[in-house]
């Protein structure tokens, strides 16, 4: 299957299946021509639902309540299907972009897919189904500034999965503290996929950029406005994880000083 017709597929599905569908062989022969989608198609019950202030997730001091762990990996896994689209995205909007680099975002996509399949099976043993509470726009919300590949990296590999190196293993902590070991093991395998994720965006941040200009200064002029730099890290900055992306050190010096 071609990687456009793959990406026209899981951005028109109206099931999950759909949405889900991975096939045994994908190539990238023929492109096209760029194509920008507004908004993907979305199962019955799925669509966008506006945020308020009254949907926050769980704190950590409720965690020991199941139904509490089970609203957080829901609205983790509306991130990870958020992911899949903006993926798919990608490749219909670049498709002049490097070979490798359309296969890189390929295989992170089908790796967002296994995990959107691991919160929807670890959710249903805690008793909640997907799409039995409200998903979110979210990511799509910066679909418009995303019109280059750099721009690309910088948003989902450098911004929102950046800040899964802080949040996923913060969660997983919490659930093993209260009992839930396998909902911790599945925080350790997101974030054993998010490293080597941010780690692909910042070697592909460095090959798209003009080598006399600083990474970090690169990354901030290709966010959007309305997502400051403070949305790539969670409560706190674990260098640890950043390090194991290639992250440098000075990049991470930067971090800390803006939770400061």
């Amino acid at each position: 299957m071609e990687l456009r017709d793959f990406a026209i597929h899981i951005l028109s599905a109206e099931t999950l299946e759909d949405k889900l569908f991975d096939p045994p062989f994908l190539t990238d022969e023929n492109p096209g021509a760029p194509l920008l989608w507004k908004e993907p198609a979305r199962p019955p019950g799925m669509g966008f639902r506006r945020h308020t202030s009254k949907e926050k997730l769980p704190a950590f001091h409720e965690h020991g309540d199941q139904d509490k762990r089970a609203i957080c990996l829901h609205r983790f896994a509306g991130h990870e299907l958020l992911a899949v689209e903006i993926m798919a995205y990608a490749l219909l909007a670049f498709p002049e972009a490097p070979k490798h680099f359309r296969r890189g975002v390929a295989h992170t996509l089908r790796e967002e897919q296994g995990h959107v399949r691991l919160y929807m099976n670890r959710m249903t043993e805690l008793g909640l189904k997907f799409g039995d509470l409200p998903l979110y726009k979210h990511f799509w919300a910066h679909v418009p500034f995303l019109t280059s590949p750099l721009h690309y990296v910088s948003v989902m590999s450098l911004t929102f999965e950046m800040a899964n190196l802080d949040f996923a293993p913060l969660y997983g902590r919490s659930f093993a503290r209260n009992g839930d070991e396998a909902s911790a093991a599945l925080m350790q395998t997101i974030l054993t996929d998010e490293i080597g994720h941010v780690s692909f965006g910042y070697q592909w941040l460095k090959k798209f950029k003009d080598i006399n200009l600083s990474d970090w200064n690169v990354w901030r002029e290709h966010v959007p406005p309305l997502l400051t730099p403070d949305r790539a890290s969670g409560f706190v900055v674990i260098e640890e994880h950043r390090k194991k992306a290639g992250i440098p050190q000075e990049w991470i010096e930067q971090f800390k000083k803006i939770r400061k």
